[in-house]
């Protein structure tokens, strides 16, 4: 007689990538939110203009989202 949990069929849990969680916020709307590039390094090169560019976080670009989303399946 064999004992049964409850588990037989069923596939294990899909796991977030950590360095996707520590990356990107998903937005209420569904949107992911990320960092921008380019501003943590070798500033003295870039403008002003630049720099103050760069500031703040942007979202994920649509042809990226499929990406994103594989690594964040339970966002």
């Amino acid at each position: 007689m064999e004992l049964s949990f409850g588990t037989d069929n069923v596939m294990p849990k899909m796991k977030t990538k950590s360095s996707a969680k520590k990356r990107f916020r998903v937005r209420p709307g569904g949107t992911v939110k990320r960092g921008q590039a380019f501003k943590r390094h070798i500033l003295t090169k870039k403008t002003t203009k630049t720099k103050r560019q760069l500031r703040g976080s942007t979202g994920v670009d649509a042809t990226n989202m499929v990406s994103v989303r594989a690594m964040l399946p339970n966002a």
